[in-house]
């Protein structure tokens, strides 16, 4: 019991130590990168696809109790370990013994998860494993090595693969059926404390609060009032009948830990971004060609817009689907398909549910009059098919390099480029280059394959020149001296 109340105790005032201020989203994020093996291309087929519920009471009236749903849920939760490598600033006692320069201890941070299928399929959040070295998953007692199978920053969703049969994969409600004011509950591991469930209400859907990374952050979070803690992320947002409705993410608080909000990424979108990374080893992201902001009454004012509804188009990429099919800078879009769009959120929300070569329909309004338009989505290297991306992971040079896409040429203006991603410890730091850079030429050659890129820095010795982009758009040619 004592063991107990100084690991809730150290966990608890870790958490305040880290905490920002009261408008910051709390993350527990560690330091090292995790160089992800081959994705599996296996299908998996999730259990129990959602059909409607015929349930004793609606969704919105307070159940008698929650065991049912506790019961349908709880094991399928399991709780994560993320090994990081090792914290330099922390050293053993024999140390203040003997001196020397310290032995540094391995850091660890925990988190939660929901097994998707019964063959060991479990997602996740990214920044849940984000950077480790080894992942451990503990289900019922038992600990197993974890595999990454991939991950997606833009929705902060992760998906890990254990061996292991006949586990109890959750069964999967509809976030787009769920209701503001139902009863949900979440599951998870706070502080360390497995298996604990907490009870609340839907009190907003397509919720936007700029916490995501990623090139193209996708948020459009349900809010709840169920309390979510440290330790809760990635763990199962559930309705009444134990049905997953969402994967718990982030917290709104003053101190790290819960003080009225969480958010969670909607199940619809999880799981389409899961199924794609388990069968392409990257999200099938539909792009439309445009970059869209919300309407504030300020803006409808300007631009003598009469609803808030929608989003306003503020950019046309070249070439793109939305230039093909007519539509221009200052354009409405109210309406994506049967869906109609009264922010940001929904849009992204409702774009995140096709593929790319899929065809669209668009409503939207132009000086005040209203017109349709038809999309064919494209990918994000302009096409409309699949695409599997290729990645070059190395330790020596401590980051991921991959070619640039067609929305980063558009932005950045370039024709090809090598971007700099996952950096963490190693070469490419030690030379100052940052996240996000893009390397277009090495040594006045062009930079276009990563794996070449790749293989050459790791063995290039003498007079080195890169040229490029960084991430906030700002040209630079460096030369470094390299042995």
């Amino acid at each position: 019991m004592n063991s107990l109340f100084k690991t809730t105790g150290v966990s608890f005032l870790a958490g305040l130590a880290g905490a920002a201020v009261w408008t910051s989203i709390n993350f527990s994020e560690t330091e090292q990168f995790y160089n992800a093996p081959e994705p599996n291309t296996a299908e998996v087929s999730f259990t129990s696809q959602h059909q409607p519920s015929t349930r004793p009471y609606a969704a919105t009236d307070a159940p008698i109790s929650f065991v049912e749903a506790s019961e349908n849920s709880t094991e399928s939760v399991v709780f994560i370990k993320n090994f990081s490598g090792t914290d330099p600033r922390r050293y053993s006692m024999f140390d203040y013994f003997f001196g020397g320069g310290g032995v540094p201890t391995q850091q660890v941070s925990t988190g939660s998860g929901v097994i998707i299928s019964a063959d060991g399929y479990i997602v996740t959040n990214n920044h849940v494993i984000d950077r480790a070295e080894t992942i451990e998953v503990v289900h019922k007692k038992r600990t197993y090595k974890a595999k990454l199978i991939g991950t997606d920053k833009n929705t902060d969703i992760a998906v890990l693969k254990i061996e292991e049969t006949n586990l109890p994969a959750i069964k999967r409600g509809s976030s787009r059926d769920l209701k503001i004011g139902e009863w949900v509950l979440a599951v998870g591991n706070p502080f360390n404390l497995t298996s604990t469930v907490t009870a609340g209400i839907v009190s907003a859907k397509e919720r936007q609060i700029n916490i995501l990374g990623g090139d193209f952050p996708l948020e459009s979070f349900i809010q709840t009032d169920a309390p979510i803690n440290p330790g809760n992320s990635g763990g199962a947002l559930v309705n009444v009948n134990g049905e997953l409705v969402g994967i718990n993410t982030a917290i709104l608080s003053r101190t790290g830990s819960y003080t009225g909000y969480g958010f969670a990424v909607p199940v619809d979108i999880a799981l389409k971004v899961s199924n794609d990374l388990i069968q392409y080893g990257e999200v099938q992201k539909a792009i439309p060609g445009i970059e869209a902001v919300e309407i504030t009454p300020e803006l409808a004012e300007e631009m003598n817009i009469k609803t808030l509804d929608g989003v306003i188009v503020t950019h046309v990429i070249k070439g793109g689907a939305a230039e093909q099919a007519g539509l221009q800078r200052n354009d409405v879009i109210t309406k994506l398909g049967n869906q109609v769009i009264t922010g940001k959120g929904s849009f992204e929300e409702a774009l995140s549910y096709y593929y790319p070569g899929d065809d669209l329909s668009v409503n939207f309004l132009r000086k005040g009059s209203s017109k349709t338009a038809e999309l064919r989505l494209q990918n994000l290297e302009g096409g409309n098919g699949v695409i599997k991306r290729e990645f070059y992971s190395s330790g020596i040079l401590g980051a991921r390099l991959e070619a640039v896409n067609t929305i980063e040429k558009d932005k950045f203006g370039v024709d090809y480029g090598i971007k700099i991603t996952g950096l963490t410890r190693g070469y490419l730091r030690e030379l100052g280059l940052r996240e996000g850079f893009i390397i277009t030429q090495i040594n006045g050659n062009p930079a276009q394959d990563p794996n070449k890129v790749g293989a050459y820095l790791e063995k290039y010795s003498g007079r080195l020149l890169l040229e490029g982009v960084a991430s906030n758009g700002q040209p630079f040619m460096q030369s470094y001296s390299v042995r």
